[in-house]
């Protein structure tokens, strides 16, 4: 898999300087508030790096870079339901390449989750921010019995997912009523790193889940190559959207406060090297020698390899969770 199949590199720029503008009119910076770390709630920190008039600070506990001081969760609920970037995400980046992700990214995941659904009993199973629903639609051809439902605070993704016959929560995940410890399994795709407070949201989580049941979610490692390598050029360092970098250690932590079980928590990404590669390349980014050499002058098979070891070491910036609500 490579960068361009699933994130076309002009159009993610225009979408970049587009969520430039829009920072200017959501957001008050004078009204930030500053917050402990979201992961360990440690009060010790260090300044990093500040991007689009945003800063961002590392714990000196568990090392979760973070936005703070952060906007309130109005101002990021109104930038993510009437900007000019977001409507520009969903027809101009995300709908283009919807079919490519399917193929590359949903359908291996439901193929990864479909191992812990293995009786044949009907499994509740929800996803949070559904959008397309494309999960679920993937999910439900490997394991048809199950109940799936859509939770997504977007109406015109809501009317997608009724079209596509699951069963839907028009609502935020924090306001979802009425189901309590009703699912087996929640999902959450590239979404805790977006959120103004993850631990309301994982408290909620585990709330609506069953004794035994799961939550499985991709979100992004703080700690991962590219994103260490480019630092403040990195793409995924880009507020308002990303406010949390978690890495392994970190999120293991935030889990454990709430009262999760940990399964696995990995990295098995395929783009890191990529990335940086097309950094280097597209846009004149030079890390240092050894990098830029690698970049001009390895070859294929190095690369793969290279690719291979950031993952297999939990230093990919792709970071993978599965956990477990105590059956007790």
């Amino acid at each position: 898999m490579k960068e361009e199949e699933i994130r076309k590199r002009d159009i993610f720029n225009k979408y970049l300087k587009l969520v430039e503008k829009d920072v200017k009119r959501y957001f008050d910076f004078k009204f930030f508030k500053k917050i402990a770390c979201p992961a360990c709630d440690g009060k010790v920190v260090k300044n990093e790096l500040e991007k689009n008039g945003f800063e961002y600070v590392s714990c000196k506990n568990c090392a979760t870079l973070f936005v703070s001081p952060r906007p309130s969760f109005e101002e990021l609920r109104d930038f993510y339901s009437e900007s000019p970037s977001t409507s520009f995400w969903v027809s101009k980046f995300f709908k283009p390449v919807m079919e490519i992700r399917r193929k590359k990214i949903f359908i291996p995941r439901a193929k990864y989750i479909s191992k812990i659904l293995r009786s044949k009993r009907r499994y509740i199973i929800g996803d949070i921010g559904a959008g397309f629903g494309l999960f679920l639609e993937e999910l439900r051809k490997i394991s048809p019995a199950g109940d799936y439902v859509a939770i997504e605070p977007s109406r015109e993704m809501i009317d997608i997912c009724e079209k596509k016959g699951l069963r839907v929560r028009h609502s935020c995940l924090e306001n979802v009523s009425g189901m309590d410890g009703q699912f087996d399994l929640l999902t959450a795709f590239e979404m805790i790193e977006h959120l103004y407070d993850p631990v309301i949201f994982l408290k909620k989580v585990h709330s609506l889940l069953r004794p035994g049941g799961h939550i499985f979610f991709t979100v992004l490692n703080g700690k991962g190559f590219d994103v260490l390598l480019l630092w403040e050029k990195s793409k995924m360092i880009i507020p308002p959207l990303h406010l949390n970098l978690f890495n392994p250690k970190s999120i293991r932590c935030l889990l454990e406060r709430i009262g999760f079980e940990i399964i696995e928590i990995s990295t098995p990404g395929k783009l890191d090297w990529d990335i940086v590669e097309g950094m280097i390349k597209s846009e004149g980014v030079v890390p240092d020698r050894f990098w830029m050499t690698l970049a001009q002058e390895s070859d294929s098979r190095c690369k793969v390899e290279l690719q291979d070891w950031i993952s297999r070491n939990n230093l990919s910036s792709h970071m993978r969770v599965l956990a477990k609500k105590p059956n007790k």
